[in-house]
């Protein structure tokens, strides 16, 4: 072989070498938010990978806000991580358009490709929206159907919202541009989870929840119609690092099988048996995995 050959299979060689210590050093990581769907969705996602990449998985779960995590990805701190549509259009990418669902997600996917350097991978099934909530018996008394029907009424509304609605473009700002309700004072601000009790304690008259929470299938409550589109579609995806994709060639392939596998329902029945019933966010990811024919 002439000294040429030889350089060449050894550059080869190194290469190789080097790839192989680089994905010995790295270990997955999987984050999420600090809300009970993020938690479970990140399990179902750690616990996934571990089956189909026989490897294991750091969980950095619960971590804090969108922003928090979404420059933990970005500066490479994260491998995975679930996100939604409208949230990162709005709240990381400050972008205004259509609430048209394709169109977003298109444009998130080509943005988030050419300018992070991440990639947005097909929906997982469900769209965990904004959700104007009120109790069923208000709903009843004053015949609401959609958020027109309550700005409408002659009811003066006391609002109930989470932190992050209070704060985001897509939350309080986009509703309150869109519906002009009558309100009895500023929205009182607090915790997620507290916010159905004060509802049905009557120290608020409607609250922003979320399309996909585990109560709204047991309590006596009511969503009102986005009628007028306030708030842009949420549907929920994987992210990952491009970088992370090339250094696990079957990452993508593995994250892909979970895309359109959860539904509405689906996410809000497991939401409910952690918040209501108090399981381990772990079981019921497993749980999940056997029943989609993901686990054996």
């Amino acid at each position: 072989m002439d000294r040429t050959k030889v350089i060449a299979c050894l550059t080869v060689l190194s290469a190789t070498l080097l790839a192989s210590c680089a994905h010995n050093q790295h270990q997955l990581t999987v984050g999420s938010k600090n809300f009970t769907e993020q938690v479970i969705l990140g399990e179902i996602v750690a616990q996934h990978l571990e089956n189909r990449l026989h490897t294991e998985v750091t969980r950095h779960l619960n971590m804090g806000g969108t922003l928090l995590v979404h420059q933990a990805i970005v500066n490479g701190e994260l491998d995975v991580y679930p996100e939604y549509t409208g949230t990162a259009l709005m709240a990381i990418l400050k972008i205004r358009m259509t609430a048209d669902a394709p169109t977003i997600r298109e444009r998130v996917h080509d943005v988030y490709n050419d300018s992070l350097r991440l990639d947005w991978l097909p929906s997982l099934g469900f769209n965990n929206t904004f959700a104007m909530v009120v109790r069923k018996d208000t709903a009843d008394k004053l015949k609401l159907t959609t958020l027109t029907d309550a700005e409408n009424s002659k009811e003066e509304w006391q609002l109930g919202v989470g932190y992050e609605f209070q704060e985001r473009p897509d939350g309080a700002s986009a509703f309150n541009s869109t519906y002009h309700l009558k309100t009895n004072g500023s929205a009182a601000t607090m915790d997620l989870g507290l916010l159905y009790k004060a509802l049905q304690q009557k120290q608020v008259s409607m609250i922003a929840a979320n399309s996909t929470d585990g109560l709204l299938s047991v309590e006596p409550v009511k969503v009102l119609q986005d009628d007028r589109h306030a708030f842009p579609p949420y549907e929920a995806a994987l992210v990952t690092r491009l970088e992370s994709e090339k250094l696990y060639p079957q990452l993508k392939p593995a994250l892909e099988e979970l895309s359109g596998k959860i539904s509405d329902q689906a996410m809000r029945e497991m939401n409910y048996q952690v918040d209501g019933k108090k399981a381990p966010a772990a079981l019921v990811a497993s749980g999940f995995l056997r029943q989609a024919g993901l686990m054996k």
